[in-house]
């Protein structure tokens, strides 16, 4: 007879998930807090201009559920700004300083549960 283990409660897996994206969230901060001390106030205030980028985007008037506003709350643009820097020829630090504040701000809405609205993709 073999016994089953406990199933996990619900909110198990949405719990590790915010977990992991805050842990994320804290290790983006913390990066990009140690290169702006390295490279100055330029690199310092793109980090500040792209974390403030979706509180920016709304007051420009971009709302849900538009393309704009998706593509301010998606990983991807700023996860292809960081890859692209890193392996790319361009060497223009305050660049890879906005895609950690963009990602940083990005994790840190993931880890608090505020995930970006689907488009409506009926016609």
């Amino acid at each position: 007879m073999t016994t089953d283990s406990p199933a996990a409660p619900p909110g198990a897996a949405e719990w590790a998930r915010r977990a992991a994206w805050g842990a994320l969230a804290l290790f983006l901060a913390a990066f990009a807090i140690f290169e702006s001390q390295k490279y100055g106030l330029p690199t310092t205030l793109a980090m500040l201009v792209f974390l403030a980028l979706p509180d920016l985007a709304r007051l420009a008037g971009v709302r849900p559920p538009g393309l704009m506003y998706g593509a301010v709350h998606r990983v991807w643009i700023p996860l292809a700004i960081l890859v692209g820097y890193t392996v790319g020829p361009l060497v223009w630090p305050p660049l890879f300083t906005a895609g950690l504040g963009w990602l940083t701000r990005i994790a840190a809405e993931r880890a608090l549960g505020h995930r970006p609205t689907p488009r409506n993709t009926t016609a």
